[in-house]
């Protein structure tokens, strides 16, 4: 059943590589998202979907990951810039964006190592501990 699926996304996608199911090819990706960009934009009548291009991708990822991590060096080094200055714009769509949010954190205790590495396991970042052992945890709302 799945191979005929295939087999026919294959054969509309024009794949000619056995051993892919879409398009390598950057021309074809970009005429797919083309055609499916304009189709969403007359189906929910919004001109403004079809200013969207791939690079618009690219700065929403790097902007939220800098309001996730407030790392600026992080997400010049994930985006591959050689120089800050072209990272520093995250900083200011960041706070634009999200100005309405609060920043917080979600706080949490751990009395040993168990209960450690299951918070650290769902995202948690490692604090300090107290002086009577209790470690001490957070991650961003």
């Amino acid at each position: 059943m799945y191979g005929n699926l295939l087999s026919a996304l294959k054969m509309k996608n024009r794949v000619k590589d056995s051993g892919r199911v879409f398009a390598n090819d950057m021309r074809t990706i970009r005429r797919v998202f083309e055609r499916q960009r304009a189709n969403i934009a007359r189906k929910l009548q919004n001109p403004r979907l079809l200013q969207i291009r791939f690079h618009t991708f690219r700065h929403w990822k790097a902007t939220t990951l800098y309001h996730q991590t407030k790392d600026i060096l992080y997400v010049m080094k994930f985006l591959g810039h050689r120089n800050i200055k072209n990272t520093l714009i995250y900083i200011q769509l960041e706070e634009a964006i999200f100005k309405e949010q609060k920043d917080g954190f979600i706080c949490k205790a751990a009395k040993d190592a168990d209960e450690a590495k299951k918070l650290i396991e769902i995202g948690f970042e490692y604090v300090c501990t107290t002086p009577e052992g209790i470690m001490l945890f957070r991650i961003r709302k």
